[in-house]
């Protein structure tokens, strides 16, 4: 147990061995056009990756220290362990003098064990709604590392995805919905190597034993698929977790430039109707991108799957002028010679 006074020697230790210039360099970079009264939100979960984000937040930015927040969110799921969680975050924050927020999941699904997602979707709900009270947050810092890209561009692997989905987690990720960014200035380190640091400080952490758990994917890439991936990936000076992340980092440059090309290319009227004429010798990896934000554009609540998608961007790079394709819910898209339009279908014969 560490007492509430080392805490903070605790954070300068940590920081001391994970220097500044090892968080994410577009984390720095966001961090130093920053405006000085802006509050950062700090996702507190109680483990290794969450608690050394916070102390080394706490450390490498003393200016930002009495506008920092802690967010935990007690899945409760894990009955005493849980409420020893948030204890725990608690004992830190007031350690730390910084204001934290606790919230406990009212009403968790019936089941055992709840999907993955279903607890994501509660964690950013409260973290929402908690950042909704308070005004002045521009940011939620996040305790991603190394390991979950890893872990998280193995599962896209698995189930079909673009340059823009095997670019997560990404350092840096504005949601303008949201009103703040998401920051992940841990992605350039190892989990492993965050714990050992985090340790050798004197620091401690509570441990999620569901993590073990092989009922989500997640927890049998990160315990069966990624150490056997390791070690069939090593080579002599080389660490294929480091490989790993310089791809994300690849995959998101790629990504930007394919939605900026994307964004020149979409020319919508009045009415939704995307112009065709500049979509004319557009590589299929831009006209994908440009059909998906004409059809957030359209009035329809679309239902189309993988497949009608692309029967529908098969029209479109075919030009067929006249051909229609149903978009589900009532409406279908239309291609005239010059625009790609959204319709209301006819009502059904009978």
């Amino acid at each position: 147990m560490v007492k509430k006074n080392a805490w903070p020697r605790v954070a300068a230790r940590l920081a001391a061995a994970v220097p500044r210039e090892r968080l994410h360099p577009a984390v720095l970079r966001w961090a130093a056009a920053s405006g000085p009264r802006e509050r950062w939100a700090v996702a507190l979960s109680g483990g290794a990756d969450s608690v050394a984000l916070l102390l080394l937040l706490w450390a490498h930015f003393p200016e930002r220290r009495v506008r920092l927040l802690a967010l935990h969110f007690d899945h409760r799921l894990r009955g005493r362990a849980s409420t020893a969680d948030a204890r725990f975050c608690a004992a830190l924050c007031r350690a730390l003098g910084v204001d934290i927020v606790c919230e406990k999941w009212e009403r968790p699904p019936t089941a055992d064990s709840p999907t993955e997602t279903e607890a994501r979707a509660a964690r950013h709900a409260f973290f929402s709604a908690a950042l909704r009270r308070r005004r002045g947050v521009t940011a939620l810092f996040t305790g991603h590392h190394r390991d979950d890209v890893a872990e998280t561009l193995l599962m896209r692997l698995a189930r079909g995805s673009g340059a823009a989905g095997l670019a997560a987690p990404r350092p840096v990720h504005p949601r303008p919905e949201l009103g703040r960014t998401h920051l992940r200035p841990l992605l350039a380190l190892d989990k492993a190597a965050l714990a050992d640091a985090l340790r050798a400080a004197g620091g401690r952490w509570r441990e999620d034993a569901s993590n073990a758990s092989a009922v989500h994917l997640r927890n049998r890439v990160r315990a069966e698929l990624l150490p056997a991936w390791r070690a069939a990936a090593a080579e002599p000076g080389r660490d294929p977790l480091a490989g790993l992340a310089l791809t994300r980092d690849l995959l998101e440059e790629d990504d930007q430039a394919l939605e900026l090309w994307a964004t020149r290319a979409t020319r919508l009227d009045a009415r939704g109707g995307l112009a065709l004429a500049p979509l004319r010798e557009l590589p299929r990896a831009v006209l994908r991108r440009v059909l998906r934000r004409w059809l957030v554009a359209t009035p329809a609540r679309t239902d189309l799957n993988r497949r009608g998608f692309e029967a529908l961007l098969d029209l479109v790079a075919a030009r067929r002028t006249g051909a229609r394709h149903s978009l589900g819910a009532g409406h279908l898209a239309r291609l005239t010679r010059s625009r790609l339009v959204c319709e209301a279908a006819p009502p059904a014969a009978g």
